[in-house]
């Protein structure tokens, strides 16, 4: 009963913010199925133009997804709930301490509905054009290779962990914190162009289910259920303690210096906490 106290406490105090979490990957899967359409779907006109330049419409794709990306996270709503967007990061900030167990749940549940409710809606919208054979409900898939699930389990985990990475040393620095959006949305484009062929480039747990309950196909769901979030709690327990160690170094040997490269800074700081109140204000 305790649990469920506190479940409760937290939405009255946050549903806005749960909002914001299923709004904005929404979002961002409602972009995903209709720039795929446009870009790939032979009846496009765009398509039409560029029959045979795969690379080209990929990174297309890509350019376009990192301008969704980071307008989602420079939005006055996706200041506040931290646009996470994504299961696998906020498992992260809950092992890093900066969410609560209730808010993380939460988080989960409106990112999951926000990803299955917008497949549906292109799904019940736009039906054959979304299903098609070019397009596929833009589910994510392992690539037709020997060892195929494989390839793309590595591909998932390496992609996410240095998503997750770059997202924590971003946060810690107040050179690069307000770029932290942006420097995620050009991983996210690098990401599309180069990594699609192998995995189908998810990152993220709530998009893949969206999309495959769209299309009927779960198959290969685990995978996605599993790397991503694997690599991104193993990417924050390896910063916390390599960013805490160089801070108890710095601090026992008086009067050193910051390792160059490292990551302690002498502008160091700490990510907020989620959801963040004092964003946007």
């Amino acid at each position: 009963m305790a649990f469920v106290t506190r479940m409760l406490a937290a939405w009255r105090q946050n549903q806005a913010h749960y909002l914001a979490e299923g709004l904005g990957i929404a979002f961002f899967v409602l972009c995903a199925g209709l720039l795929t359409m446009l870009l790939e779907h032979p009846a496009s006109a765009v398509h039409q133009a560029l029959p045979g330049s795969a690379w080209l419409r990929r990174g297309l794709l890509g350019a376009a997804m990192a301008l969704v990306l980071a307008s989602i996270v420079y939005s006055p709503w996706g200041k506040r709930s931290g646009a996470h967007i994504n299961p696998a990061v906020t498992l992260a900030f809950w092992q890093l301490g900066k969410i609560r167990t209730p808010d993380a749940l939460w988080y989960g549940l409106a990112q999951v509905a926000g990803a299955i409710g917008a497949a549906q809606l292109l799904k019940l919208t736009l039906g054959e054009f979304y299903a098609h054979p070019a397009v596929r409900h833009t589910v994510t898939e392992p690539a037709d290779l020997p060892m195929g699930d494989g390839i793309a389990f590595a591909a998932e985990f390496v992609i996410s962990f240095l998503l997750m990475w770059v997202l924590l040393y971003s946060l810690h620095s107040q050179a690069l914190k307000e770029k932290t959006g942006w420097l995620l949305a050009a991983l996210l484009a690098v990401y599309i162009l180069f990594e699609t062929p192998l995995s189908g480039m998810s990152l993220n747990p709530a998009r893949t289910l969206g999309t495959a309950v769209a299309a009927g196909q779960y198959e290969s769901v685990w995978l996605y259920w599993v790397a991503p979030p694997a690599a991104m709690w193993l990417a924050t327990i390896l910063f916390r303690r390599f960013y805490r160690g160089q801070e108890l170094a710095c601090a026992v040997l008086a009067g050193c210096a910051p390792v160059p490269g490292s990551l302690y800074f002498q502008d160091s700081e700490e990510p907020p906490q989620y959801p963040d109140k004092q964003a946007a204000r």
